[in-house]
């Protein structure tokens, strides 16, 4: 049995379009084995190798683009050998799991707000009378629903070996986090990264500007949600005076043409823009101030935020104007109300993809008074700023 399993895991090496089906066709067979014998430490060490030799084959995917398909097909094989072994390390599990009953999500927020009214007197004793607003209990109701879609939506990424990259970017206050919190919550953290960087180091400050994001890009079966990305170079650095203008212009133009190397290499790349008007960022800076939970996220930048306020809103007509393109397109979420950004941002997401066991499209269905296109918000802000209006100069 061990010649025969270094046999096979040797010829991993010499995969073609020809000799793939036997390849795998002699794993199924040493599979079965292992499986006969209850050892499941071999299958352990089967998967380990296989994984092992993917992500080699990965390092090297120019290399290996012809046979493409057939290394998706063993990874989806590697995550099947990852359910085997958890039901030979846990036998009992499968024959608990034919009698449990999936819960419903929805109908557990509605028993969480029971009537008061429907208990009985002794349950009474051990409650309070406790009033809650209809559109907080809808919302909590329709959130935990979507989150379910995004669980079914990180599953099919991982099955079918796909690459997302989800960038938030906004005006301070203007509720990134809270987006990405809702949008991670119940996805599994191995092929869910969320990417919050620091000011760049001294090191990195000799980079190409884009090299200390591209180690975080999405591997295959993975998401990456971006708190901030490279359009740090578009809004916040020109206005703060952190960047000269050669560098900003030379940004502006190569960022449409290094995303479509993003997308043409097989990853996803969806660019969210949170929109908050001056009142209420004036609002949720306040409560940054005063809430002792918060005032980390308080910074010497929000404090000036408010006054460069015009300048922010020339950085975003002119980003807007020429790094949203047809591939990469940015999609403007109105945030003046936190939860009705979440729950759209969700959709809008969600909208993009086919993957197995979809809700209706008519509960996916966003509003479009809170989602709009680049091309939109730019036809607001022209009437918003001067005409001959600079960002590295007198207005």
């Amino acid at each position: 049995m061990t010649a025969l399993f270094y046999q096979i895991i040797n010829n991993i090496e010499k995969i073609t379009d020809q000799n793939y089906q036997d390849f795998k066709n002699k794993l199924l067979a040493l599979l079965r084995e292992f499986q006969e014998h209850d050892d499941v430490d071999n299958v352990k060490v089967l998967r380990n190798k296989l994984h092992m030799l993917l992500a080699d084959y990965l390092k090297n995917k120019n290399e290996h683009k012809a046979i493409k398909h057939h290394l998706k097909d063993l990874q989806k094989f590697v995550h099947e050998l990852d359910d085997i072994i958890e039901e030979m390390d846990n036998p009992e599990v499968e024959d608990e799991e034919k009698k449990i009953k999936l819960i419903d999500v929805v109908k557990k927020i509605e028993k969480r707000y029971k009537k008061y009214s429907k208990y009985s007197d002794k349950q009474k004793e051990s409650r309070k009378k406790v009033g809650i607003k209809k559109k907080t209990i809808s919302y909590e109701k329709e959130l935990i629903q979507l989150q379910l879609e995004l669980v079914k939506l990180q599953r099919y990424i991982t099955q079918a070996w796909k690459k997302v990259l989800i960038i938030f970017e906004g005006r301070d206050a203007a509720g990134k986090w809270g987006n990405i919190k809702r949008f991670t919550e119940y996805l599994n953290p191995r092929a869910a990264k969320v990417v919050a960087l620091q000011k760049p180091t001294e090191v990195e400050q000799t980079q190409w500007y884009f090299q200390r994001y591209v180690k975080h890009l999405p591997n295959g079966w993975e998401m990456a949600f971006f708190d901030r990305s490279w359009y740090n170079r578009a809004w916040v650095e020109p206005v703060m005076g952190f960047v000269s203008k050669k560098d900003y212009e030379k940004f502006i133009y190569d960022v449409p043409r290094f995303e479509e190397m993003l997308i043409d290499s097989g990853i996803d790349v969806i660019k969210l823009y949170y929109s908050v008007s001056k009142d209420e960022q004036a609002k949720r800076f306040h409560e940054r101030k005063t809430n002792p939970l918060k005032q980390f996220k308080l910074s010497p930048i929000d404090q000036k935020s408010q006054q460069l306020w015009k300048k922010y809103t020339l950085a975003e007509y002119q980003n807007f104007s020429q790094t949203s393109t047809n591939k990469a397109p940015w999609i403007i979420i109105d945030s003046n109300d936190k939860k009705a950004s979440r729950i759209n941002s969700i959709k809008y997401v969600l909208s993009l993809f086919d993957y197995p066991g979809k809700i209706d499209k008519k509960y996916l269905k966003y509003d479009t008074s809170i989602v709009h296109s680049a091309e939109e918000r730019v036809m607001e802000l022209k009437s918003e700023i001067g005409k001959n209006a600079d960002l590295f100069g007198e207005k």
